[in-house]
């Protein structure tokens, strides 16, 4: 009979080690070991299955167990562990399931307990074997998660991502806006430990500025004018998930520094309160900006920084990847018809080649919206250049125009010249009062801050 798995057993009691040996031959491939340092050991044999006696030499306490289980879970992410204990505190046991075991059972051990226990953690791990093939298949074909590409840049991005969502390590997503970051913390969520808890994303430069540590933080009934009642920040409502923190680089100062505080110590304080709140969370910081040239300026913490930055993943703007441009607007096109109850677009080869020579400083997000907007909006089912906006005729004539690289202005450029000189000379006007610029302008004050960052005004 061909055993069903193999099942490794650590623990220091020669006669409960053998009746636990013996019980299960019947089924599986047995493993053993008598102590912590052995039972590591038995990794590289890449058991399916680890039962872990907690209380072990040489301290004979809990922690021993403990840390084995940790080293399993780090070195084996997909291993599945299950604790024995003769301990009658249920926290010791409780506490490895925290760590990353799959389950746990007391002793004395009933031998139909320990076979039904040992069956259901095999079926765990043959899921988790068949749910890792499937990403691996899915890595070797066009899309991961919600990301899509096939390009060599997104394929380097896929394994990255692969690489370190297992691990609790803080990640630093680099790229332009709409390049797809939160795509990316979603990816490494999923399929981290943490992908039952909650994933809470928040915009740093979306939030009022007088209330960023409010959000973040939570406060207590009273602690400012409108509090009416205490309220959890984004840290306690990620507790045991990923916390996904957008436009890292636009938080002030003391925001920074309380940030970095709550990394440090895993512990957040309510404004207005006064007692620390532990949270237990995996954060993934994005910006679209330079934090080095940031820290070099002194508008951003040099020790925040090294503490975010653990693993840098940079997405590739749309103009990095073009290879994958019809991918994605196939993709678009059937997304919106879906959403919307329309019959599906196709895009002629003339259009498509449009796409390839617009500069998308929108990126892939810019890239969606039209295709959304052209399935609502054009009755043929085949679109043609003639139904695109007029930015992309502009676009067309000034390539056609063009005898020699460098000729023009490239469209993006154009853009951001014009934009910044209408931010300019709105601040020329207000007397350079900024807040009354951005009103004339119709933007909120934090619009008008990340304008003037952008362009040094």
């Amino acid at each position: 009979m061909t055993p069903e798995g193999r099942v490794a057993i650590v623990d220091d009691d020669p006669e409960l080690l053998d009746q636990l040996a013996w019980t299960l031959r019947a089924e599986f491939e047995v493993l053993e070991a008598r102590d912590a340092v052995a039972g590591a050991a038995l990794l590289e044999r890449e058991p399916d299955v680890f039962l872990v006696d907690l209380t072990m030499p040489p301290s004979n306490r809990p922690d021993e167990g403990l840390a084995l289980v940790r080293t399993i879970r780090e070195r084996r992410p997909d291993a599945t562990v299950v604790v024995m204990t003769g301990e009658t505190d249920r926290r010791w046991a409780l506490q490895a399931v925290e760590t990353g075991a799959f389950d746990f059972f007391r002793k004395p051990i009933d031998p139909h307990e320990l076979l039904l226990v040992v069956r259901r953690a095999l079926e765990r791990h043959r899921i988790l074997r068949e749910n890792r093939a499937l990403r691996e298949e899915a890595l070797a074909r066009r899309s991961f998660g919600l990301l899509i590409g096939t390009s060599g840049a997104m394929r380097r991005l896929f394994a990255d991502i692969e690489k370190v969502a297992s691990s609790d390590a803080t990640v630093l997503v680099v790229g332009e806006s709409g390049t797809g970051k939160e795509l990316v913390s979603k990816s490494l969520h999923e399929r981290s430990r943490r992908s039952a808890g909650p994933f809470v994303a928040v915009n740093g430069s979306a939030l009022p500025e007088g209330l960023v540590e409010s959000e973040l933080f939570g406060h207590e009934r009273g602690a400012f004018t409108g509090a009416v009642a205490s309220r959890p920040g984004k840290f306690e409502l990620a507790h045991r998930g990923t916390l996904f923190l957008d436009e890292v680089g636009t938080l002030a100062a003391p925001v920074q520094a309380k940030l970095l505080r709550a990394l440090e110590s895993r512990e957040v304080e309510r404004v207005g309160g006064r007692r620390p709140i532990p949270v237990d969370i995996r954060l993934v910081a994005a910006t679209n900006e330079d934090l080095e040239a940031r820290v070099a300026a002194g508008t951003f913490r040099e020790d925040l920084y090294y503490r975010i930055n653990t693993v840098t993943l940079r997405l590739p703007p749309l103009r990095e990847r073009l290879e994958d441009l019809p991918l994605l607007v196939e993709t678009f096109a059937a997304r919106a018809a879906r959403q919307h109850g329309r019959p599906p677009k196709r895009f002629s080869a003339s259009t498509v080649d449009l796409f390839r020579r617009h500069p998308w400083r929108g990126n892939v997000r810019e890239l969606g919206h039209l295709v959304e907007m052209l399935t609502l909006m054009v009755d043929e089912e085949v679109v043609t250049p003639d139904h695109l906006p007029p930015a992309f005729a502009r676009g067309a004539a000034g390539a056609a125009g063009s005898s020699a690289p460098g000729d023009g202005v490239p469209l993006g450029e154009a853009v951001a010249r014009y934009e910044r000189g209408l931010v300019a000379d709105a601040i020329a006007r207000s007397g350079g009062v900024k807040a009354r610029a951005a009103a004339a302008l119709g933007l909120d004050a934090n619009q008008m801050k990340y304008l003037c960052r952008k362009y040094g005004l």
